[in-house]
């Protein structure tokens, strides 16, 4: 029987500031035209939070019944290992698709605007046909844009609409900013399975790019946000926080440039995603004050 233990680490919750960090900037920029509203804004977490759950747990049954994660690093796969039974992984990812829907669900009427369960439907079916589905975009080497749109674009910019009913360009600043670092996420993800990937005929961006380039790719996603955040103190001053995480950028882009593979990289996942959630603190704070 699976413990609760291990569905806590197939739910992957080092993934999970990629979730709040979106939802930070969002209301930032929300507070920043007189429009934050921390109830909208939990919700908005609420979302975020089981959106990524669903997904982790979608690309663990995905992956395990293909076959591509028969020889990993990194943490548990529930369905490769054989430490819990396909469906009941398929049986979490969409319970926490279904928490996703209710929860939105709640916002959307908070809102009145109710296209927003287009938005919805649309990042419920982007998050399972990343590697679920017949032809799975995330082998195509296009999961990084699905990442931008959802976890970037829609995830900062839903925030703030959803509270102040407008989108200032800082918001968009951010938006931008946020779907890089989580794009650099996937990419230190995707590069530490880089021949794993390869042999089974996952065909990331990281395999398309050869390493090589991935790994330059993988530190202009975490060094671009830093300019985007700091070009917002143009009309927030106190967004010159972000330049605090100037160093750390640089050292993580150090390392993955200077060639580090396998579980060598498993910190520099745990490090982006703790790069992104600081990078959400600290530019929601300096837009909001």
């Amino acid at each position: 029987m699976t413990t609760a233990r291990e569905w806590l680490a197939g739910a992957r919750p080092r993934t999970l500031p990629a979730a709040a960090a979106p939802v930070l900037v969002g209301t930032g920029a929300a507070a920043q035209v007189g429009g934050a509203h921390l109830g909208r804004a939990a919700l908005a977490l609420g979302v975020a939070l089981a959106l990524q759950v669903g997904v982790n747990y979608a690309n663990d049954y995905s992956d395990g019944v293909r076959g591509t994660d028969v020889d990993r690093v990194g943490p548990l796969r529930l369905t490769a290992s054989g430490t819990a039974r396909p469906g009941a992984v398929r049986a979490a990812a969409f319970t926490a698709f279904g928490v996703a829907a209710v929860v939105g669900l709640a916002l959307v009427l908070a809102t009145g605007d109710w296209w927003l369960l287009g938005v919805g439907v649309l990042a419920i079916g982007a998050a399972w046909t990343y590697t679920g589905g017949k032809s799975p975009y995330g082998y195509r080497g296009l999961g990084e844009v699905g990442v931008f749109v959802f976890f970037g674009l829609v995830a900062v910019l839903g925030t703030t609409w959803t509270q102040a009913a407008e989108l200032p360009w800082t918001a968009w600043a951010g938006a931008v900013a946020i779907g890089l670092l989580a794009c650099a996420l996937l990419m230190a993800n995707n590069l530490r399975d880089v021949p794993t990937d390869a042999l089974v005929g996952k065909r990331t961006l990281a395999v398309r790019l050869g390493e090589r380039r991935a790994r330059r790719v993988y530190a202009a996603f975490v060094l671009l946000p830093m300019l985007l955040g700091l070009a917002c103190a143009a009309v927030a001053p106190w967004a010159w926080l972000v330049a605090l995480l100037l160093a750390p950028a640089g050292v993580l882009a150090g390392i993955v440039l200077l060639g580090a593979r396998g579980r060598a990289l498993v910190p520099v996942l745990a490090g982006t995603g703790m790069l992104e959630l600081a990078f959400g603190v600290l530019l929601g704070l300096g837009l909001a004050l």
